[in-house]
C-alpha cells in the first residue's frame, strides 16, 4: 500500500482543453525553466477537489509537448498551423528551434508562406476599392479625417490618385485605365509600323548636271526614306496623354519620393522625354551625318509595355517570380557560360585534328557562338562540325545544354505557382473579419477582511478563474465545486454573498 501511495503522489494530472493527461512529476522536471517544471499546488489553476491542473490551451499541441518531456524529441503535428504551434510552445516555455529534423521542413512552411504574403502586400494586388479611412491614412490626412476638417484639396487628391493609379477602384478609373492601355498600344504599334518600307515616304532630290554639249539637265535622286507624317501626329497625341498622365499622377501622389524612384515611372519619364529630345534633334541636328544614329535611343519607348503591370496582377506576379528566382537564374547563366567556354574550346581543337578543308571553326570566339546556339537548342546551322570527333563534341554540347536549362526551370515554375495560388486565395478572402474581444474571466468573491486570495488558491488577488495570464484560465465551469471545497459551514455570510452574486441557486444546493 505504501508503494501504491508513493506512486500516486509522484503522479500529476494535467487537464488541457478538457482532455486529461497523467504523467510523473519527475518527467516534467526533465526540462527545467519551463511552465510545467514549476507546477505547485499554490498555483491558481490547481483544482484540489479534482487534484488536477487546468490549462485552457490547445490539447493537440500539448500531446506533442508532453511527448517531448517523455522522449526528449519534439515533433510537429501536421494538423496544426505553424503560428499556433509557435504560440503554444511559447506559452509552455519551450524553444521552437528544438523541432526534430524530420518535421523541420513541414514546420517552417508557414514562415515561407508569411514571407510570400508580405511580398504580395508590397505588390498591392488588391482590386477592391479602399475605404475613405484607408485613403486618409495613406495620404497622411488621418487626423483631419477624424476631426472632419478636410480641405477641398485633401478630399480631391485621393480621388484623383485613385482614378489614375488604381484602375479597379471605380468605373471611372477603369475607363481611364482602358484609355491609358489604348495609348500605350497605339504608341508601340506606331513605333513598329513606321519602319515598314510600305509605310515610309521617299525623300527625292532634284539634281542638275551639265551635259557634254554644254546644256544643263536634271534628274531625280532618292536619297532616303522618312516615316509618313501621320505617324508623327499619332506620336504627338500619345505623348501628350503620357505627359498629362505623368503630371497628374505626380501632383496627386501620396509620396513624391517613392513615385520618382519607382522603376515603372522611371521608364515612363525616359520614354516620354525621348520623344521631346527626338523633336529637338530633328529641328536642329537633322543636317548632321550621323543624326540617324540618335534615333536608336527612341527604342526606350518599347519599354512602356512595363506600364501594363499596373493593370495586370499576372504581370506583377511574373516579374516577382523572376526576382524571387534570381539565384536560380544566376546559377543557370553561370553553368551556361561554363559549358559554352568548354565546348567552344573542344570543338575548335576537334575540328583541327582531322583534315577538314571546310572548317567553320577558325577561332575559339567563333566557337562560342556555336556553343551558345547549341546549348540553348536553337541551332541556326550556320556553323556545324564536319569531323567525327567534332560531331561527338556537338552531341555532348546539346545534351549538356538540355540538362543545364531543364534543372532550374521547375524552381521558377514552382515560385510562379506559389505566388499565383496565394494571390487567388487572397482575392477570395473576406476583407472584413469578425473581431474577437479579449474578455476577462470572472473571479470569485473574497472573504470578508481578506486583502488577497483564499488560502490555497495561489497568489493574492488570484482565483481559480483568473484570466489566462500564467494559469491558462479555468472559466466558470468549476467555480461551484472549488468554492464548496474552500468554504466552511460556519461562513453563512460568505454563503449568502455567493448566492447573491451567482443568482442561480446552484451554490445553495451545493452547500
Amino acid at each position: 500500500m505504501n508503494l501504491i501511495n508513493m506512486d500516486s503522489e509522484n503522479r500529476v494530472v494535467l487537464n488541457v482543453g478538457g482532455i486529461r493527461h497523467e504523467t510523473y512529476k519527475a518527467t516534467l522536471k526533465k526540462i527545467p525553466a519551463t511552465r510545467l517544471s514549476k507546477l505547485t499546488e499554490a498555483l491558481a489553476n490547481y483544482d484540489p477537489l479534482l487534484n488536477e491542473y487546468f490549462f485552457d490551451r490547445h490539447p493537440g499541441v500539448f500531446a506533442q509537448v508532453l511527448n517531448y518531456y517523455r522522449t526528449g524529441k519534439l515533433h510537429y503535428p501536421t494538423d496544426v498551423c505553424g503560428p499556433l504551434f509557435e504560440e503554444e510552445l511559447e506559452f509552455w516555455g519551450l524553444d521552437s528551434n528544438q523541432v526534430e529534423p524530420c518535421c523541420w521542413m513541414t514546420y517552417t512552411q508557414h514562415r515561407d508562406t508569411q514571407e510570400t504574403l508580405a511580398v504580395l502586400d508590397r505588390l498591392d494586388l488588391d482590386t477592391e476599392k479602399p475605404s475613405e479611412e484607408e485613403l486618409a491614412r495613406k495620404f497622411g490626412f488621418e487626423e483631419d479625417y477624424y476631426k472632419g476638417t478636410l480641405s477641398w484639396w485633401q478630399e480631391m487628391k485621393p480621388r484623383i490618385w485613385s482614378l489614375f493609379d488604381e484602375p479597379y477602384s471605380s468605373n471611372a478609373a477603369k475607363i481611364i485605365g482602358v484609355v491609358s492601355v489604348f495609348f500605350i498600344c497605339i504608341s508601340i504599334l506606331s513605333f513598329c509600323l513606321k519602319t515598314h518600307p510600305d509605310m515610309r515616304v521617299p525623300y527625292v532630290r532634284n539634281n542638275s548636271v551639265q551635259t557634254a554639249n554644254g546644256s544643263s539637265s536634271w534628274f531625280l535622286e532618292k536619297t532616303q526614306t522618312n516615316a509618313h507624317i501621320a505617324f508623327f501626329y499619332i506620336e504627338c497625341v500619345c505623348n501628350a496623354w503620357f505627359t498629362f498622365e505623368i503630371l497628374v499622377r505626380f501632383i496627386s501622389s501620396p509620396n513624391k519620393c517613392a513615385f520618382i524612384k519607382s522603376s515603372v515611372n522611371i521608364i515612363d519619364y525616359i520614354a516620354t522625354l525621348s520623344f521631346y529630345i527626338d523633336l529637338v534633334l530633328q529641328r536642329f541636328a537633322s543636317h548632321l551625318e550621323n543624326a540617324d544614329i540618335l534615333e536608336f535611343f527612341s527604342i526606350i519607348r518599347i519599354m512602356r509595355l512595363f506600364k501594363l503591370t499596373r493593370h495586370s496582377s499576372g504581370l506583377k506576379i511574373l516579374i516577382q517570380t523572376f526576382r524571387a528566382s534570381a539565384k536560380e537564374l544566376t546559377l543557370l547563366v553561370f553553368f551556361l557560360v561554363l559549358g559554352i567556354v568548354i565546348f567552344a574550346s573542344l570543338v575548335y581543337y576537334a575540328e583541327r585534328i582531322q583534315t577538314n578543308p571546310h572548317n567553320d571553326f577558325n577561332s575559339i570566339p567563333l566557337g562560342l557562338w556555336w556553343a551558345l546556339v547549341t546549348m540553348t537548342t536553337v541551332g541556326y546551322g550556320d556553323m556545324v562540325p564536319k569531323t567525327y570527333i567534332g560531331m561527338f563534341v556537338g552531341a555532348l554540347c546539346a545534351l549538356a545544354g538540355v540538362l543545364t536549362i531543364a534543372l532550374p526551370v521547375p524552381v521558377i515554375v514552382s515560385n510562379f505557382a506559389m505566388y499565383y495560388s496565394h494571390t487567388q486565395a487572397r482575392a477570395k478572402l473576406p476583407k472584413k473579419r469578425r473581431r474577437v474581444l479579449p474578455v476577462e474571466q470572472p473571479r470569485p468573491p473574497r472573504l470578508p477582511g481578506q486583502s488577497g486570495g483564499v488560502s490555497g488558491c495561489g497568489t493574492p488577488g488570484s482565483g481559480p478563474n483568473s484570466g489566462p495570464m500564467g494559469s491558462g484560465g479555468t472559466g466558470p465551469r468549476r467555480m461551484n465545486n472549488k468554492t464548496k471545497d474552500l468554504v466552511s459551514p460556519k461562513s453563512d455570510e460568505y454563503t449568502a454573498m455567493i448566492g447573491k452574486n451567482r443568482g442561480d441557486g446552484k451554490m445553495g444546493r451545493l452547500l
